[in-house]
């Protein structure tokens, strides 16, 4: 059994995989690590344990906390230049974000083809991998839920929107969530359009991709948590090569 462990902005993500599917999945906030102690447990020791960590080294230490005895194995993914079929040609490879890493190694698991990979989350990321899996760049914005955040905290007059999407707003609330929603869309449908023609896919994944999904109007598919896919992938290597 492998464990992966997705550590975002919000939550932490993880998965418990057998080598040929998932057992289990779930996730918590991070004011409720101290449940991750509940995996110890309940489940036998792992061969290994694999960890993509964005929150900062406090929340690091939390899980290790929480972890246990697990805690000793645990190995923190770090992006590098070549790995699992994806060339990162990021100017600095080691600066990309590892969630973002690992989301591009299980989109290839995905698809071989030219693709744009979206994660929506807190923060919406946009990358894109051509056909030899050359990690080509990505954008970077804020999720919808910042967008409307910053508008209520950042002007004078207007609301944290609470209103509904549409396509031609007619008060103020509809007007900030649906532009929160298509500004997303935009920039996700300008990076396909990259894309040689008819030769590419889109890839969505993270807590808002349904949301962002209702309203695409190119090709899609949606994937449950993409980079605990590309982090079980890096696990089972490991086990392989013990």
């Amino acid at each position: 059994m492998i464990v992966c462990l997705d550590s975002g902005n919000t939550r932490i993500k993880w998965g418990l995989h057998d080598g040929q599917a998932w057992l289990a999945q779930g996730a918590v906030a991070h004011a409720d690590v101290a449940e991750l102690a509940t995996l110890p447990a309940s489940w036998p020791s792992p061969e290994a344990i694999v960890l993509a960590n964005v929150a900062g080294p406090q929340v690091l230490t939390r899980i290790r906390v929480a972890l246990g005895v697990w805690a000793s194995s645990i190995v923190e993914v770090t992006p590098c230049k070549n790995s699992h079929g994806i060339a990162n040609l990021y100017d600095r490879p080691e600066r990309l974000g590892v969630d973002r890493w690992c989301a591009l190694i299980g989109a290839r698991r995905i698809s071989a083809s030219p693709c744009v990979v979206v994660m929506a989350g807190t923060a919406t990321t946009i990358d894109t991998l051509d056909a030899d899996g050359n990690f080509l760049g990505g954008l970077i914005l804020p999720g919808s839920e910042l967008m409307r955040r910053s508008l209520a905290r950042d002007t004078a007059g207007l609301p944290l929107a609470e209103g509904n999407y549409t396509a031609y707003p007619r008060c103020t609330e509809d007007a900030i969530v649906s532009g929160a929603i298509e500004a997303q869309q935009g920039a996700i449908e300008r990076a396909y359009r990259r894309l040689p023609d008819g030769a590419g896919c889109c890839i969505l994944s993270g807590g808002n991709a349904a949301q962002l999904a209702a309203g695409l109007v190119i090709p899609f598919l949606q994937a449950d948590n993409l980079p605990l896919e590309g982090l079980k992938e890096i696990a089972l290597e490991m086990r392989e090569s013990a």
